[in-house]
C-alpha cells in the first residue's frame, strides 16, 4: 500500500474483532464479548430509572413544576422502559395524577412505580393515583425495623409477613409488585432466601435487591442474585446498587450476569449519598462493552444530563463517563489529532455522537502544528501549512503573556495576525 494510512488502518484492523468493533460505534478488547471471560451475558435488560423519586430528595433542589415536567418529558423520550416517581406521600394528588399523565402520553408503554409502599392503604392510593406498579417496602432487620416507624416488629419473621401481606393485597389490586428488598448487605444468606420465598409465595412479580450503603461489591451482587433466583425461581431481579467505592455500574454488569433483569439507576447518579448506577454509563457499559440491548435511545443521553445539571444545580464533573463535557477530550497534543486521522476509535473506545456527545481537541501550551491548523479550520481561518508553526509560535508567546487560554476570537485575530504578516 502506497498510502501510509491506510496500512496504519489495516495493521489495526487486525487488532479488531467483531461486535467488540463496530464502525463509527465503539471498539472495546474483544475479550469483553469471549464467553469463556466474561460468561454469557444476557441478550438485555431493563434499565429503570428513579431520577425523579431521587429530585424530590436531593438538598438545595426546588425546582418549579414546568421545568420538572419539561426534564421528565425528556427522560421518557429517551425510551426508557420504567420510570420510579416520587411517592405521593405529602404531595397534591393531582399534580401526582398530571405526572402519570405526562408519562403515559409520552409512551404509554411506559411502567411507572411508586415506591416503597408499605401498608394496604399505600398499595390502594398508589393504584387509585393510576400507577402500574408498585415496590412493597421489605425492610432489612428484624426487631430493630421499628427504627422506622409502627409497631416494633417481634422477629425478621413478622417483618416478612407484613410485607407478604401489602404484597398480595397489591397484587389483587391488579398492581405490578415489586418487593423491596432494602439493606440488602446486612442479610444472612439464609434470611435473603427465606425472604425472597416469601415474596414469590404472595405473588411478588419482581425482588429487588436494594444496597443503601452500597456495602456491596459486584462479586457479592452476583451471589445475592444467585440465591435470590434460586429462592424464587421464575420472578424477576431487580438490583439498586449504590456508587459508595465507584463501582455503581460494575455492580449493575455482575447483578445482570448473574441473572438479574432489572437494573435501578438514574441521570448523572443522582439520589442520596454517593449516588445510584449512572443511566448513560450503564447503558453504554451494557451496549458497548458485553453486547447487552438496553432499548434506549442512546443519542439522547448526554442531552438528558445536561437538562438534569440544569434542572437540579447540582453539575456533573466535566470528566463524567459518556456525558462529561470533557468525556472525550485527551487534551491538546498533536498525538491526538494524529490518532483520530487514522481512526477516530483508536482513543475514544465509543463514538461520542452515539451518545449525542462530541470529543474535544483543545489548544494548549502542549499543542503543536496538527492541533492549530485543526482549529483554524474549525474557525474558518485558511492557512498554507508551511505557515502553521508560525502561529504556534506566536500562540504560545501569548499564552506566556497572558497567563490564561485565549478564546475562540482570540486565536482567529493572532493567527490572521501572523498570516498577514
Amino acid at each position: 500500500m502506497a498510502d501510509p494510512v491506510e496500512r496504519f488502518r489495516a495493521d489495526i484492523g487486525r487488532a479488531r474483532t467483531p461486535g467488540a468493533y463496530v464502525p463509527g460505534r465503539w471498539s472495546v478488547a474483544p475479550a469483553n464479548r469471549d464467553a469463556a471471560v466474561t460468561g454469557t451475558p444476557p441478550e438485555s435488560v431493563r434499565l429503570r430509572d428513579t431520577s425523579m423519586r431521587a429530585i424530590e430528595s436531593m438538598p438545595g433542589v426546588a425546582p418549579a413544576p414546568e421545568a420538572k415536567a419539561a426534564f421528565l418529558r425528556s427522560l421518557v423520550r429517551s425510551d426508557v422502559p420504567e420510570i420510579v416517581t416520587a411517592g405521593p406521600g405529602g404531595r397534591d394528588p393531582d399534580a401526582v395524577r398530571a405526572e402519570l399523565a405526562l408519562i403515559k402520553g409520552e409512551r404509554p408503554d411506559c411502567v411507572v412505580s411508586c415506591p416503597f409502599v408499605s401498608t394496604a392503604e399505600g398499595a390502594d392510593l398508589a393504584g387509585d393515583l393510576g400507577y402500574d406498579a408498585v415496590q412493597v417496602a421489605v425492610p432489612g432487620f428484624g426487631p430493630a425495623s421499628g427504627m422506622y416507624g409502627g409497631p416494633v416488629p417481634a422477629s425478621r419473621d413478622e417483618v416478612v409477613a407484613r410485607a407478604a401481606a401489602v404484597v398480595a393485597h397489591a397484587r389483587a389490586r391488579g398492581l405490578r409488585t415489586a418487593a423491596a428488598l432494602t439493606l440488602v448487605s446486612y442479610l444472612a444468606e439464609e434470611d435473603l432466601a427465606g425472604s425472597a420465598a416469601a415474596m414469590a409465595r404472595a405473588g411478588a412479580d419482581e425482588i429487588v435487591l436494594f444496597d443503601g450503603p452500597g456495602a456491596v461489591g459486584p462479586e457479592a451482587f452476583g451471589r445475592l442474585v444467585g440465591t435470590t433466583r434460586s429462592a424464587a425461581p421464575g420472578v424477576d431481579i431487580g438490583v439498586h446498587p449504590h456508587n459508595t467505592f465507584g463501582l455503581g455500574v460494575a455492580c449493575a454488569v455482575a447483578a445482570a450476569r448473574a441473572g438479574a433483569a432489572v437494573v435501578e439507576s438514574s441521570v448523572n447518579g443522582y439520589c442520596g449519598g454517593p449516588g445510584n448506577a449512572e443511566l448513560a454509563a450503564t447503558a453504554a457499559a451494557f451496549e458497548a462493552l458485553y453486547g447487552v440491548r438496553t432499548g434506549l435511545r442512546l443519542d439522547t443521553l448526554t442531552g438528558l444530563a445536561r437538562a438534569a445539571a440544569e434542572l437540579t444545580g447540582h453539575p456533573a464533573a466535566a470528566n463524567q463517563p459518556i456525558t462529561g463535557r470533557d468525556a472525550f477530550c485527551w487534551g491538546g497534543g498533536d498525538w491526538v489529532v494524529a490518532e483520530r486521522d487514522v481512526d477516530p476509535l483508536i482513543h475514544n473506545c465509543v463514538e461520542p455522537a452515539l451518545f449525542g456527545n462530541e470529543r474535544r481537541i483543545p489548544l494548549t501550551p502542549q499543542s503543536g502544528p496538527r492541533v492549530m491548523a485543526d482549529t483554524l479550520r474549525r474557525l474558518g481561518v485558511t492557512a498554507d501549512p508551511a505557515s502553521v508553526p508560525a502561529v504556534v509560535d506566536a500562540y504560545r508567546a501569548e499564552l506566556s503573556r497572558l497567563e490564561r487560554p485565549l478564546t475562540d476570537e482570540e486565536i482567529r485575530a493572532l493567527a490572521r495576525s501572523v498570516l498577514a504578516g
